[in-house]
């Protein structure tokens, strides 16, 4: 029995690079990673500066990559935004690359979270390029 946590995860900077307003590239292994993430039964929240259309289009990127959050900017789908309310949502974790010490690699975030030590094998430093194969297959299988 596993341990779901809820994460929430940073757009600009955290899975993309920053190129706000605009989308930037993916930052490597983290749509692999959030995939990962998400197959493991963790629950996904978009926690992004980003609002109106240009949280729709990083939601709709995340979206077409096969990533679907739980809620966007708010702890849970039916929450309503009260301005009484503090902003900051409710997460086990947070990832972003606004973190002490910066962003983590992506391999090693999910060799932390994941429930299984042998799903984890891209963050061993001896069987990294075995494990990028096998990260390249899954997303490959996804699309």
């Amino acid at each position: 029995m596993h341990n779901p946590k809820t994460i929430a995860v940073d757009f600009d900077g955290t899975i993309v690079e920053n190129r706000y307003p605009k989308i930037g590239k993916p930052i490597l292994f983290a749509l692999e990673t959030l995939l990962h993430l998400q197959d493991d039964g963790h629950l996904l929240i978009l926690w992004t500066y980003r609002s109106g259309k240009e949280l729709n289009e990083a939601v709709e990127f995340c979206e077409e990559k096969g990533i679907n959050f739980y809620a966007v900017n708010k702890s849970y789908p039916e929450e309503i935004y009260d301005e009484t309310l503090s902003r900051k949502i409710q997460a086990d974790i947070f990832i972003d690359d606004r973190n002490t010490g910066g962003l983590r690699g992506w391999g090693e975030i999910y060799h932390e979270l994941s429930f299984s030590p042998e799903k984890a094998t891209f963050a061993n430093k001896k069987k990294k390029e075995k494990s990028g194969k096998r990260i390249l297959r899954y997303i490959k299988s996804k699309l």
